[in-house]
């Protein structure tokens, strides 16, 4: 998001940088990556219209979502609608699903209604195309019971494939039945 962001104001373009309130990882209104860039956002809660929030913020000559599996489906929405009212592109950058492989709520209507997908690829430890962003315990331990969302970088979450992680949850269900005779 940082990257593209750059991209387009190195050609003279105003960005709109947005980021939904459930990322507060870095700060409220901070998009950082995790190549140590940072910017300064505009925070998006959970309530709030993108739409309103866009007329306010005024002309911009492209939209950056960052962590947009966070927004809602009627703010992915109001994104849609930017796109075909305003004729700006709205560029949405963040994960699929999350670290059962299930869909956030606002990644699938993203992928519903996007016109174009591009996937930015990371590797597995084992050289694969990493499919999953497996959550660990304090031990690294994948785990796949909790809370959707739990906030989280690599101390946290480490991309896998779906063989590897499949491995290691098949791994932890045989202990956890050895454990439990």
């Amino acid at each position: 998001a940082l990257i593209t962001k750059f991209n387009y104001e190195e050609q003279g373009m105003r960005c709109w940088l947005i980021k939904p309130a459930t990322d507060d990882r870095d700060g409220a209104d901070i998009v950082a990556s995790r190549i140590g860039l940072m910017a300064h956002g505009d925070v998006i809660g959970e309530t709030d219209s993108i739409g309103e929030k866009y007329q306010a913020a005024g002309w911009c000559d492209v939209i950056i979502a960052d962590e947009a599996q966070f927004f809602t489906p009627a703010q992915i929405d109001e994104l849609r609608d930017i796109v075909d009212t305003a004729d700006i592109p709205v560029m949405c950058f963040g994960l699929r699903t999350d670290f059962r492989t299930l869909f956030f709520p606002g990644a699938r209507r993203l992928m519903e209604v996007a016109d174009s997908i591009t996937e930015i690829k990371t590797i597995c430890a084992c050289g694969r195309k990493a499919v999953v962003n497996a959550r660990l315990d304090g031990e690294g331990n994948v785990v796949t019971q909790g809370e959707q969302v739990l906030l989280g970088g690599n101390d946290r979450y480490t991309a896998m494939c779906h063989k590897c992680w499949a491995e290691r949850v098949r791994a932890r269900q045989k202990q956890g039945d050895l454990t439990e005779d």
